[in-house]
């Protein structure tokens, strides 16, 4: 490691321990910034470059990660979790878990109460799955021979949640990455449940493009982690949006496809039916240009 590297490597420790100890005052970027004798700017750019994430979004994950302790350990109120974890009130804490978890506090503690979940079953070009959404969006896919078996998995994420067998607008959308260019779709919106490590695996997985892989030593590289492979491939397990969040797109450093929660036959054929589609693009994108060659349009 280059001594400038070193430098910042050390700044960015002290940086992260510091928010770790003092999370509970909500410390400011320039706060944390003085600390490690950094301009703002610069610390901000350090930072986001080492951690992989910003440094207001570490101090979310830290202290959403300290607020669902006192939630659902510590049966806390709303507003003594809020006061706990250095928030100025219960509308704070409200905005926080909406940003990182998709749920108010009020939900995430009472195991989705009052959460309103559709689902229906539909088939893919590699078996039939499971796909809900909340009104946040999609919250789970999953492929599944028996749709009982499928629910059955589903509300255990969100024991207290209101099911209502439905195909909505949101999964139908959802739908068409089976069938329709991606790139043309609207934005597909996700509700998420998970821990701030997961999440941020799953985010990474997001940013594999379409027809090509990545391993399970690179994604714990790109979140600064190169040791946590195991934990990356834990994380990635535990994928509740199958297809959607690529975890199929992942595989192991030797070439071999490594494990997959609905089975290793369907990655290797999600995977081929991928390349496919990629080639296929590309045999018609040469074909269109060759054609416009031949048949050259003319001014007049």
């Amino acid at each position: 490691m280059k001594a400038q590297d070193e430098i910042n490597f050390n700044r960015i420790a002290e940086a992260i321990h510091y928010i770790q100890s003092n999370f509970k005052s909500q410390p400011s970027l320039e706060q944390i910034a003085e600390k490690v004798n950094l301009s703002p700017y610069h610390f901000q750019r350090l930072f986001s470059k080492w951690a992989g994430t910003s440094p207001k979004r570490f101090l979310q994950y830290i202290s959403i990660s300290y607020a669902k302790k006192l939630l659902k350990e510590n049966q806390a109120s709303l507003f003594e979790t809020a006061l706990e974890t250095g928030l100025s009130g219960t509308s704070r804490l409200h905005d926080l878990f909406i940003n990182i978890e998709g749920m108010t506090p009020g939900e995430y503690k009472n195991g989705g109460e009052n959460l309103n979940i559709n689902y229906s079953s539909a088939e893919s070009p590699f078996g039939n799955i499971l796909i809900a959404s909340t009104p946040k969006g999609i919250c789970h896919i999953s492929f599944t021979d028996e749709e009982s078996l499928g629910l059955e998995n589903l509300k255990a994420q969100f024991p207290q949640a209101n099911y209502t067998p439905k195909l909505d607008l949101a999964q139908q959308n959802a739908l068409f990455i089976f069938s329709h260019d991606w790139t043309k779709l609207n934005q597909i919106k996700l509700h998420l449940k998970g821990t701030d490590f997961q999440l941020k695996i799953w985010e990474t997985l997001l940013k594999i493009p379409i027809g090509k892989l990545s391993t399970y030593g690179a994604i714990a590289k790109q979140v600064q982690n190169a040791k946590a492979s195991r934990a990356v491939g834990t994380a990635i397990g535990s994928n509740p949006v199958a297809f959607l969040i690529p975890c199929h797109r992942v595989i192991q450093s030797n070439g071999a496809l490594g494990g997959y929660h609905w089975g290793t036959a369907r990655k290797s054929a999600i995977i081929g039916w991928e390349a496919s589609k990629i080639e296929l693009n590309y045999s018609i994108c040469v074909n269109q240009k060759q054609s416009a060659n031949k048949n050259p349009s003319t001014a007049i």
